[in-house]
């Protein structure tokens, strides 16, 4: 089980990537698009992805909001649906 260094870390990738996307999670929740049990359920599924070093490389390399996720991202379909694309 991930433990509350592990959490934080996913947590802030989640976040980074969304930001990478052009998505407020913030904004996303008040209006109704994200529940805050779905914050949690795309945080735990990081968690489980064995690629957070080349996440963390790919977001510190990004220039400007990038059209996808990389190919390996757990929450891929969330952050889709999010952009709307």
């Amino acid at each position: 089980m991930p433990g509350a260094k592990d959490f934080k870390r996913h947590a802030g990738l989640v976040d980074q990537m969304a930001g990478a996307l052009g998505v407020d999670l913030e904004e996303q929740m008040l209006r109704g698009r994200l529940s805050f049990a779905g914050l949690e359920d795309a945080v735990l599924a990081c968690t489980g992805c064995h690629k957070p070093g080349e996440c963390e490389h790919w977001l510190a390399t990004r220039d400007g909001i990038m059209a996808a996720t990389p190919s390996y991202c757990r929450n891929a379909d969330l952050f889709r649906d999010l952009t709307g694309g």
